[in-house]
């Protein structure tokens, strides 16, 4: 009977819905990246300021912040598949605005903040309906498998898609040697690549909103026989707060991201100390995702089945030194290994956290929770971002990203001493082999 109950891998295939939100998360993530890639190029390209560049980050969290608790309600009383296809949607509309205000040259700071406003709203609605979605698509032993492939896809579409963009940006003065005979106005170029970016960022984009259409079941969750109440809405927050290896592990990734992400500093790297231009920008973007498919396919094969808590750990220690080893690296390949093996390690911790929390959540709570991680999610990502761009304005960017290194492998250290349950948790299905 154990033989029989251990699901293969090959299981995955006849899971339909499940693959078909695989697609939609692989072209809605590319275009995502590409998104970023051309952003953060086109921001720094105008106004050349690492403030700026944080403003990127923050501007998309604090909308997210705020609406965060709204959406998981919404997520958990509404069909899923279309709150997250309105998601997709708005992102889609941003691509729009942004290809058409590149190409009439109207592109500015001041537009492209307040349409990262706009993509934060969207994805407070985006990651609590895929999160709330995954689960109620495959089977329970399936799960951790199911984390490990989707992630590992998402990964890849990290990978490729900033170095699509980079590649399509970099387009810009080639194309526009061809389309205008020859003219040499970089800043046309420039806008032109970037429009080129976008455009093929809308496209995947619509390609995400019919693959999530196409689901047929998962759509729904039970509803609670609370109400639109303020009791239901921050149920998330409460369910959380008293289970402390959920609450561990959420926290843990926060932080740890918080401090050692880089992201936003790439534009300056790739410019001013790696000395290349937007397609080295994307190989750099790229870099961390290459990694984390590796580790993604390895652990959709041979998922962590014991001591979960040490990996976690073991894993965000290993992405605050890979962290250190960039901010000191001076030759572009040295640069790009070091955010490879980032993140290999981050995706480590970020399967084994999401099966930790997807496993121990009601189905019916799971789009409040997944609101509430999200919260975590953006808060280390896009405050991250913030953080990275106010720090390397005071300290320099080698400062600032050493610093964040240094602060990860302080917060692993506190977190075995705060949260002993997670340090010591084995198994991730709740109750199965705990110590």
């Amino acid at each position: 009977m154990a033989s029989a109950s251990a699901a293969p891998t090959p299981r995955l295939r006849d899971q339909r819905d499940y693959l078909k939100l695989l697609l939609a998360r692989l072209a809605g993530t590319a275009a995502n990246q590409m998104l970023m890639v051309a952003l953060g190029w086109q921001m720094y390209d105008l106004t050349g300021s690492a403030w700026q560049l944080g403003l990127v980050g923050l501007a998309q969290f604090l909308p997210a912040l705020l609406l965060t608790l709204p959406a998981g309600h919404l997520v958990d009383h509404h069909d899923r598949r279309r709150l997250l296809a309105s998601s997709l949607g708005v992102q889609g509309v941003a691509a729009a605005v942004l290809a058409v205000a590149s190409l009439q040259g109207w592109v500015g700071g001041g537009l492209i903040l307040t349409l990262c406003v706009g993509l934060g709203m969207a994805r407070a609605l985006q990651m609590p309906s895929v999160q709330a979605l995954t689960p109620s698509l495959v089977p329970p032993d399936l799960l951790p498998r199911a984390v490990a492939a989707s992630s590992s896809t998402m990964q890849a579409a990290i990978v490729a898609g900033p170095a699509l963009g980079g590649v399509l940006y970099a387009l810009g003065p080639w194309l526009m040697a061809r389309l205008a005979s020859g003219s040499t106005d970089a800043a046309a170029a420039a806008h032109l690549g970037a429009a080129l970016v976008y455009g093929v960022s809308l496209l995947l984009m619509v390609v995400a909103v019919v693959g999530v259409l196409g689901i047929v079941g998962g759509a729904h969750a039970p509803r609670d026989e609370v109400g639109r109440t303020l009791a239901s809405v921050t149920a998330g927050v409460r369910f959380i707060w008293q289970r402390p290896v959920v609450l561990g592990a959420m926290s843990l990734d926060l932080f740890a991201v918080l401090l050692g992400g880089a992201t936003a500093l790439l534009p300056i790297f790739a410019r001013d100390i790696l000395h290349t231009g937007p397609e080295g920008l994307g190989l750099l973007r790229s870099a961390p995702a290459l990694g984390a498919v590796v580790v993604g396919v390895v652990l959709s094969r041979r998922p962590v089945e014991r001591r979960a808590g040490p990996w976690l750990l073991g894993g965000v220690a290993l992405f605050g030194v890979a962290t250190i080893a960039f901010a000191l690296a001076r030759d572009f390949w040295v640069a790009f290994a070091a955010l490879a093996v980032s993140g290999a390690a981050d995706m480590v911790s970020v399967v084994i956290r999401q099966s930790l929390v997807q496993l121990e959540t009601p189905n019916e709570m799971r789009g409040r929770v997944g609101a509430v991680n999200s919260v975590f999610i953006g808060a280390s990502n896009q405050l991250g971002e913030f953080e990275s761009g106010a720090t390397a304005a005071l300290l320099g960017p080698v400062g600032s990203v050493l610093l964040g290194g240094v602060g990860t492998l302080v917060v692993v250290a506190v977190w075995i001493r705060l949260f002993p349950d997670l340090a010591r948790r084995d198994h991730l299905r709740p109750g199965v082999g705990q110590r």
